[in-house]
């Protein structure tokens, strides 16, 4: 994705409020707003920001897990599925 091509300037997202909405949501692409030509803030469609979010998310159990296995928490799988079958037979 070539961010240079979504660059545009505040006075361009106000004067184009609803054309900018309509093209992120279609294009699914971030938007670079500037303001006195200094990039300030990044604009996306909800369904995109949901994504990542989410993508983040994975990306924070993924790095937690790592880290357990380096301090060495973790159990065999076989002695976790014992402890879950006993438990389930004693409801």
């Amino acid at each position: 994705m070539k961010y240079s091509t979504q660059i545009k300037p505040i006075s361009y997202l106000k004067a184009h409020a609803a054309d900018v909405v309509r093209e992120l949501a279609e294009q699914r692409q971030p938007m670079v707003i500037t303001q006195n030509g200094e990039a300030k803030l990044v604009i996306q469609d909800v369904k995109t920001y949901e994504e990542t979010q989410e993508t983040l998310a994975l990306l924070k159990i993924l790095a937690l897990g790592s880290r357990q296995i380096e301090v060495g928490k973790v159990q065999a799988a076989g002695d976790v599925v014992a402890r879950l079958r006993k438990r389930a037979q004693g409801r």
